[in-house]
């Protein structure tokens, strides 16, 4: 049976346009659904494939995955030649406009590339039980594909904060792959 998905494509090939016309598919129930279905998908998954392949790589395997994201989103959502301030602006309103979180940026080095930047009321994690650990790896693959693509340089970004260590937002560090 050929995958619908993949219309003779390799795996390793994703394209916006896989997404669909959602609103024609969705006519009666619409774009929206609750976050309790995101997160119903997004941790069963993870732990699928954490009992698979072990937890390091399903970790891994969602930061990529989430690179990909953000690099498809801000190629497909936002507007890539704007300057670095109204492109930060668009980005904070396109997030929020999407229910996707409240991002802010508290320090952004322009010379060196490297920013602290946090999420609130985010999709990942905001409400869940305090576990003393950063559980946002899709996050912070989606928000290094973001300024990866913005940028036009790989970059990396890593949660320091999350609601599951006790913060209420989600606080990442990043900048430019060295090397």
């Amino acid at each position: 049976m050929d995958n619908v998905f993949r219309d003779g494509k390799k795996h390793s090939e994703f394209a916006w346009e896989d997404l669909g016309d959602i609103k024609e598919g969705r006519g009666d129930l619409g774009e929206l659904m609750p976050v309790l279905v995101y997160r119903l998908m997004q941790y069963t998954m993870l732990d699928a494939l954490s009992k698979g392949m072990g937890e390091d790589a399903a970790n891994d395997y969602f930061k990529k995955a989430g690179d990909i994201a953000g690099r498809e989103f801000a190629k497909n959502v936002l507007s890539l030649g704007l300057p670095l301030k109204d492109f930060v602006a668009d980005l904070q309103n396109k997030l929020k406009d999407l229910k996707i979180c409240i991002f802010r940026i508290e320090q952004l080095d322009t010379e060196k590339g490297d920013l602290t930047v946090t999420a609130a009321q985010d999709l990942d994690c905001s409400g869940i039980p305090v576990t003393n650990e950063t559980v946002c790896k899709y996050d912070e693959g989606f928000i290094s594909g973001i300024f990866s693509a913005y940028f036009k340089k790989p970059y990396d970004v890593v949660e320091v904060d999350c609601w599951a260590n006790g913060n209420r937002v989600c606080r990442f560090k990043g900048g430019p792959v060295k090397g």
